[in-house]
């Protein structure tokens, strides 16, 4: 593959065709260093983003997170090897966002090591997920970790109640505990609630960080380890990256430039293309960027999972950046494309899945970097709140009248949604929001749908399975230019389960489903007061891969 130039990295291989691009980037690259802005990050100079140091000083630990959390191996060892010589095989770490999505990535991307945890993550309020987990567990062998910064995550607190009546049913109150670990920040709800339920143990993580810039501390960290992942050399791949950050051409600053400076010119949708077995780093990216430059009217929309398709399917307004181990040619042919095709594109490749340490620390500060040239406040989350607080009315609502507002679902026909695609915006984008219940049957007819819209439209499209694209995409959603197209589907569960009201005690007024269906519609209700256009459709309770896959083939 011809290269254009080279992001310049001692530790990185990457390769970049900006064609008429360059020169911008170039242009912005040097303001950078004119002002000293990635020495003035470094050194935790909040005035970078804004006068106000709200929401920043407080956030700027994952600088050199990696550095301190070697001093914190031998603790996380430690546990792990307790939790293997107790008997336990299997880990549930039940989180959502940031507390999650880095260890899906360590558990798919690294396997479970021999004589070590096998780990699933639970982040779906959908009951057949839950009722699934149930099925599969053996719960003698079974240690969960109840995972929330804050300490007061709903759907975390909610699986937390119910995970915990099921183990307390099974082994009576003077065990169930030891079958919990949590990992929260000095002082949350979490700690007092691990210690009132004897908990095995509490794990307290650096506060000063948010939740999507925490891959590479405890909320990360204890997990992989708990498959077997060697900590010191992730780490290590870590700090090499942090150190060549550092240096003059740093490869952090560089990304960053050339993220806002292509955003600004409308090419705002960053396409990642990654090895089969990385894929999930996408998840991870895709929080992080879009969480952290959704705002104030701005954006840069990631597109993760979406299969390539002919060239001509693509607009002008995207990025391409092909994440692919050493080895993997995959998706050569279609990077040259690309290339010949005038798309700006950037190809990084990893030597192993170690190296993804590096690359966590990497677009972390890409991203910090590309908040500061798009002129927007990296850390905060401003429009999360406004799908909270109205979820929080539907479920006092159903708690008085025992229902929920009605959910007015459009039909299920071609006119419904031609009609609703019709007259998109310049730069518009589309993302299937699924309130349904995650398989690979689903997973395949989801994509099946993307790709007809593609087909359609030309447009970049999204998927995400509701509520967890909530803690990740959920801000931009809200807080972009408005360019988005909502197309969201609901199902029913066949069977319901109960929320537990307080944990060791059965009763509960609240259950999954209805706070699932809770969630959907306060979603819909925000997106709709933020001036988004939405449409809703109901797939019912049975079927729903296959009304799905019918629904796209009527398309």
């Amino acid at each position: 593959m011809k290269k254009d130039n080279q992001l310049p990295a001692e530790e990185l291989e990457v390769s970049t065709r900006l064609g008429k691009y360059q020169p911008v980037i170039e242009a912005a690259w040097s303001d950078l260093k004119k002002d000293h802005i990635i020495e003035r990050i470094l050194a935790h100079d909040y005035t970078v983003w804004q006068p106000d140091q709200t929401e920043i000083s407080n956030r700027l630990g994952w600088l050199d997170i990696a550095e301190r959390m070697q001093a914190a191996i031998p603790d996380i060892t430690s546990l792990v090897d307790q939790l293997r010589q107790t008997g336990f095989r299997k880990v549930v770490l039940i989180g959502m966002g940031g507390s999650s999505l880095a260890p899906e990535v360590f558990r798919t991307s690294f396997g479970q090591k021999k004589g070590y945890l096998d780990l699933v993550v639970l982040d779906s309020t959908d009951p057949a997920a839950i009722l699934d987990l149930d099925r599969s567990l053996d719960l003698a062998h079974t240690i969960f970790i109840v995972s929330t910064k804050s300490g007061t995550t709903t759907e975390t607190i909610s699986f937390f109640k119910h995970f915990y009546n099921r183990v307390l049913g099974k082994f009576g109150e003077a065990k169930a505990g030891g079958h919990f670990i949590a990992i929260t920040d000095p002082g949350s709800p979490l700690v007092d609630l691990a210690k009132r339920s004897n908990f095995r143990a509490t794990v307290l993580a650096d506060a000063n960080l948010g939740g999507r810039y925490s891959a590479l501390s405890h909320f990360g960290l204890l997990p992989a380890a708990l498959v077997g992942v060697d900590l010191r050399t992730l780490l290590t791949r870590a700090i090499n990256m942090a150190e060549a950050c550092k240096k003059e051409n740093s490869p952090g600053g560089w990304l960053g430039v050339i993220l806002a400076e292509l955003a600004k010119t409308g090419r705002d949708k960053v396409t990642f293309l990654l090895s089969r077995s990385i894929a999930s780093f996408g998840n991870w990216i895709e929080q992080l960027i879009a969480e952290s430059t959704g705002k104030s009217g701005k954006g840069i929309l990631p597109v993760v999972g979406e299969t390539p398709g002919p060239i001509d399917e693509y607009g002008t307004d995207r990025l391409f950046v092909n994440l692919c181990l050493e080895g993997d040619h995959t998706n050569d042919v279609f990077v040259t494309a690309l290339m010949n095709a005038g798309h700006p594109v950037l190809v990084i490749k990893l030597q192993d899945v170690y190296d993804l340490g590096g690359q966590f620390y990497l677009w972390e500060l890409a991203t910090a970097m590309a908040g500061y040239r798009l002129g927007i406040q990296p850390f905060d989350q401003p429009n999360v709140e406004s799908a909270k607080i109205l979820t929080r009315k539907m479920i006092a609502e159903f708690s008085k009248k025992g229902a929920l507002p009605a959910a007015h679902p459009s039909p299920m026909t071609k006119a419904s949604l031609h009609e609703f695609l019709a007259n998109p915006a310049q730069g518009a984008y589309i993302a299937i929001q699924a309130y349904l219940p995650s398989s690979p049957a689903m997973d395949e007819a989801l994509l099946g749908l993307r790709l007809k819209l593609r087909e359609l439209t030309h447009l970049g499209t999204t998927v995400g399975y509701g509520p967890r694209f909530l803690h990740s995409t959920g801000q931009l959603h809200k807080g972009d230019a408005g360019k988005g197209l909502f197309i969201q589907f609901l199902s029913h569960a066949i069977q319901d389960v109960l929320i537990p009201d307080v944990a060791g005690n059965p009763g509960g007024s609240l259950t999954f489903g209805a706070l699932k269906t809770a969630q959907a519609l306060g979603d819909q209700q925000a997106l709709l007061e933020a001036g988004r256009k939405v449409i809703l459709f109901n797939l019912g309770s049975v079927h729903l891969s296959h009304q799905l896959e019918l629904f796209t083939a009527s398309q």
